[in-house]
């Protein structure tokens, strides 16, 4: 079978969009360049706000995001990953246009946590608010089993202001600390997981830096990129 050609829909944002790619390439068996895949990016930051949109009907990123995937396909890719969390509140439309596939974050990330720890009943979520507010991961998880609990308003407002502080360049000690207070604030409630459910998220929160494991969204997408396009 011969590898597809993945597209990474991108710019949502920019640093996110290279976090995604760099983890396409580790988690590639490779020992020279000619093993990795092809990979076509299409790093859009001028896609509105997924947010704005969402939660003060702003400007639609929808025909944006549509925009991308059919350029993307139209420049030969066979799969198509989305760099952003929220943007998968349009992955049906998105799919509907375009013949290549594009993958859930939501579900395989659901698929990842199932997979790692079986039997699991509860998993917190770091995510933007209109990520939280729609239900893109409660509905993948509650279809496992699995309950995802969201923080309550003042951990939500620390989680968005580390997000957007993310996308303005700072990852520094003071944003690393907001988001591990908000995850062990998750942890306190009784989850055995924490989702970091933004792709701005996994820059500033890794695994071990806090009670409970982190569920790195985007690594799992990338594990999920390089299965589908190497026929695994």
């Amino acid at each position: 079978m011969s590898e597809k050609i993945v597209g990474i829909l991108g710019g949502m944002g920019p640093d996110a969009t290279v976090d995604l790619f760099q983890k396409i390439l580790r988690a590639t068996p490779a020992r020279r360049d000619q093993d990795h895949l092809r990979i076509i990016i299409d790093c859009n930051s001028k896609i509105p706000d997924r947010t704005a949109h969402l939660l003060r009907g702003e400007a639609d990123p929808g025909p944006y995001l549509i925009s991308s995937a059919k350029l993307l396909e139209q420049a030969g890719v066979d799969v198509i990953a989305i760099a952003c969390n929220t943007a998968h509140y349009w992955h049906a439309k998105i799919q509907a246009s375009v013949k290549c596939r594009v993958l859930h974050i939501m579900e395989v990330t659901a698929d990842f946590v199932v997979q790692r720890w079986p039997g699991i009943k509860k998993a917190g979520l770091l995510a933007t608010p209109s990520t939280v507010r729609v239900g893109l991961y409660h509905r993948a998880f509650a279809s496992r089993g699995i309950e995802v609990i969201a923080p309550d308003e003042e951990y939500q407002e620390m989680t968005t202001k580390a997000i957007f502080s993310v996308k303005a360049g700072d990852t520094g000690p003071g944003v690393r600390r907001l988001v591990a207070k908000a995850g062990e604030y998750l942890a306190g409630k009784g989850a055995e997981v924490v989702i970091a459910g933004c792709t701005e998220i996994p820059l500033v929160l890794k695994d071990g830096d806090i009670s409970v494991p982190v569920v790195d969204a985007t690594q799992a997408l990338a594990e999920a990129v390089v299965r589908f396009a190497r026929g695994m």
